[in-house]
């Protein structure tokens, strides 16, 4: 047997009250976590270092050298590093290949 009254509508308006302000809190949190987010992105952004003018890409043994890329190359593999202008120079005279996508020895001023 039930000794409650009925819920008015009252009752229920401020039951939906109370569930729309939970919501509006979790959204308030979500915007918090998104701009905490980016902030956090965007320190990071500031402070990656800037891309190396140039990068020799090391073979598999990682020894020997197998190409020469201009920075930012999109076909430099995980293997790369950055090297100086002459450094890069001097591979591409030791016979190490240029990248055929970039062309550093266009760019360096090295004629094979």
């Amino acid at each position: 047997m039930n000794d409650r009254a009925p819920l008015t509508r009252l009752d229920l308006l401020r039951f939906l009250e109370r569930v729309q302000l939970g919501d509006l809190e979790r959204t308030r949190t979500w915007i918090a976590d998104e701009e905490r987010r980016q902030t956090e992105q965007h320190r990071g952004e500031q402070a990656r270092p800037p891309a190396p003018d140039w990068t020799i890409e090391q073979g598999l043994d990682g020894r020997a050298a197998v190409y020469v890329h201009a920075g930012g190359c999109h076909m430099a593999g995980k293997r790369s590093r950055g090297i100086p202008r002459e450094q890069a120079r001097q591979a591409l005279y030791e016979q190490v290949d240029a990248c055929p996508h970039c062309r550093p020895d266009n760019a360096l001023g090295v004629l094979e």
